[in-house]
């Protein structure tokens, strides 16, 4: 099976966990009614982005509320449904973490966001994901009946070694739930998917939250996806959005055949390797 319908969720998060869940419920059955293989839910879905609200909000795995839903939804549906990000409690800490959950409800792979966001712009954004969350270290390449995906969250799109060995695993499609903010997004967001995208011959794929203007972070939007070739074939605005995409992952191997990128690469001289 090539061709994959993969809806984008790009819903407006608020200051109460059971109205973003519930937003999620909404958007995932209208995703499920039009017959949406894949459903891709935004970075911190159920929890406004900031640092006191992942202490606040915080859900350990085995307890969670945010992802006995998702998991019961994707049951229900036989659909493959990323959940975007929730602020994940282990012990003493906190991970951004995403859930890949399989057509029979259960988590398939696991991404805890490896690249924390610690940046200070100049007249633009600061913030320190270092102050509440702890960084991942594993890489999140999964088996899907389409193939093998892989994962990243948001700032982890900045590295393309994270991308290059997800692609050496044999992953199709890169995912990354992310929320880019109004200094950043604007120049960077669609750059780096096309990027990642054109430097791999894979499908990128990012999935915001709406910009909501009465949070203290205001995210970009711009849910997006990017084919092999590092074209832009959608690309939302910045208001809460449902768009459902088909994409045909017999353009990977076309593009490669065309422009041999991988192939041609200089193994011999230098390569990138896991630790």
């Amino acid at each position: 099976m090539s061709k994959i319908k993969i809806a984008l969720c790009q819903m407006n998060v608020v200051d109460n966990k059971q109205e973003n869940i519930k937003k999620a419920i909404s958007m995932i059955n209208e995703a499920a009614n039009q017959n949406s293989n894949f459903i891709v839910l935004p970075e911190m879905f159920n929890c406004p982005y900031s640092n006191d609200k992942f202490i606040e909000y915080a859900e350990e795995e085995n307890l969670s509320i945010t992802l006995d839903n998702i998991s019961k939804l994707a049951k229900k549906h036989e659909t493959y449904i990323l959940a975007g990000s929730i602020p994940e409690k282990e012990d003493s800490k906190i991970y951004n973490t995403s859930y890949l959950f399989g057509k029979d409800g259960e988590i398939i792979t696991k991404h805890r966001k490896m690249h924390l966001f610690d940046v200070d712009v100049k007249d633009g954004i600061y913030f320190k994901e270092s102050d509440t969350l702890t960084p991942g270290n594993q890489f999140s390449v999964a088996d899907t009946d389409f193939g093998k995906i892989a994962v990243g969250i948001c700032y982890d799109v900045r590295f393309p070694q994270l991308a290059q060995i997800n692609v050496s695993k044999g992953a199709k499609i890169l995912f990354y739930p992310g929320a880019f903010n109004m200094t950043t997004g604007p120049l960077h967001w669609e750059l780096l998917f096309r990027a990642r995208a054109l430097d791999n011959q894979v499908f990128c794929i990012g999935v915001a939250p709406a910009l909501n203007e009465n949070a203290s972070y205001h995210s970009y939007g711009h849910s997006i996806v990017v084919n092999p070739w590092g074209e832009v074939i959608c690309q939302l605005g910045q208001k809460e959005e449902l768009k459902v995409v088909e994409i045909d992952l017999d353009e990977i191997k076309k593009v490669r055949e065309e422009i041999p990128v991988l192939k041609n690469k200089r193994n011999d001289l230098y390569e990138i390797v896991e630790k």
